[in-house]
């Protein structure tokens, strides 16, 4: 079996040249790709496009049918930051579609892993409404798919903003847990330590949110102390990890300070929890750089490592959000 990579063309319909989140974002990723050693190794495959009844499981159908609308007008505005143009709905359903068919190729076995290189991104888009560059909410569409069929679904999110929509949907429900990394304060402005879930949901929703500045040394401290002692406990069938490359430290939205060989490392110390991990892409708009960070999740996704030379200084104090993190979370699970 091999890692399987979710691609197509057709992404690139929804696009505007003066946003930060256009078309050039997968051309760079996929021509760095294409220099890689292990590039042949890949199984590339196409999406497939999500039907109305799957997104209605996760988003209100006023909100689908508004992208629908907009779309059919041409190019829109949904509040001041999330584009839609007249393809923009059908292929966000196809983007959702795409990471389905291959999150279910991993489940089933067919595939040892994956990553989802689709758009637009999705952890902003909440059950009623699009927001922070995303449409519809690709990771949790097919976190709530597969828990309808009894799985337990981990869903990472590195991204350097905080996936507001991912926690809404699942905020009350234990067979998806959320956990985050984010800078704060930043955009959207939710995240805080103390939101935990509630009801059955209650200690599922785990929000880390860290300091312009902080880096590697930081998120290992996090994901060592607390994240990763959680998700062995939860014991995940899968896990979905939302990459936003914007907390690479050359990112013009961020203010984290990761490297570019940390985003393959945060996937192997999840690989030593479960195995089956899809990626799905989010943020990340440095064009210099985000091929490089792709190709570094890819190469351990594949046993072929690739080694960036960068060096980085970073704020490496997380104690404090540590142990606020273990007082608020000591109650549902052993940290």
């Amino acid at each position: 079996m091999k890692t399987q990579v979710l691609y197509s063309n057709e992404f690139n319909q929804h696009n505007d040249i003066n946003h930060p989140e256009n078309a050039n974002r997968l051309n760079v990723m996929i021509d760095e790709i294409k220099k890689t050693p292990f590039y042949k190794n890949l199984e590339f495959i196409t999406p497939k496009i999500l039907s109305k009844n799957i997104l209605q499981g996760v988003h209100s159908n006023h909100m689908i049918e508004n992208i629908k609308k907009l779309s059919l007008q041409g190019k829109s505005w949904i509040g001041f930051d999330t584009y839609v143009c007249n393809s923009s709905y059908d292929i966000a359903r196809l983007a959702a579609g795409g990471l389905l068919k291959l999150t279910k190729n991993v489940s089933k076995g067919m595939a040892n892993n994956g990553f989802g290189l689709i758009r637009p991104p999705g952890h902003h888009a909440t059950k009623n409404n699009s927001m922070g560059f995303c449409l519809f909410n690709n990771a949790a569409i097919v976190a709530n798919e597969l828990a309808k069929q009894k799985n337990k679904v981990l869903i990472f999110d590195f991204d350097v903003h905080h996936g507001n929509g991912t926690q809404e949907i699942f905020y009350d429900r234990k067979d998806v847990m959320y956990q985050s990394i984010h800078l704060s304060p930043h955009y959207p402005g939710t995240g805080d330590i103390s939101e935990i879930g509630i009801g059955k949901g209650e200690g599922y929703n785990i929000n880390a949110p860290l300091k312009h500045g902080n880096g590697n040394n930081a998120f290992s401290k996090i994901l060592n102390e607390i994240f990763l002692p959680i998700a062995k406990q939860f014991k995940p069938n899968l896990i979905i990890v939302s990459a936003g490359f914007d907390s690479h430290n050359k990112d013009p939205l961020g203010g984290f300070k990761l490297t570019t060989n940390f985003f393959g490392e945060m996937i192997q110390k999840y690989q030593n929890i479960q195995s089956k991990i899809v990626g799905t892409l989010e943020g990340g708009y440095n064009l210099d750089w985000i091929g490089k960070c792709i190709v570094s999740i890819l190469g351990q996704m594949s046993k072929n490592q690739v080694n960036f030379d960068e060096s980085v200084d970073e704020y490496e104090d997380v104690d404090e959000v540590i142990k606020n993190l273990k007082n608020k979370l000591g109650n549902y699970w052993n940290v």
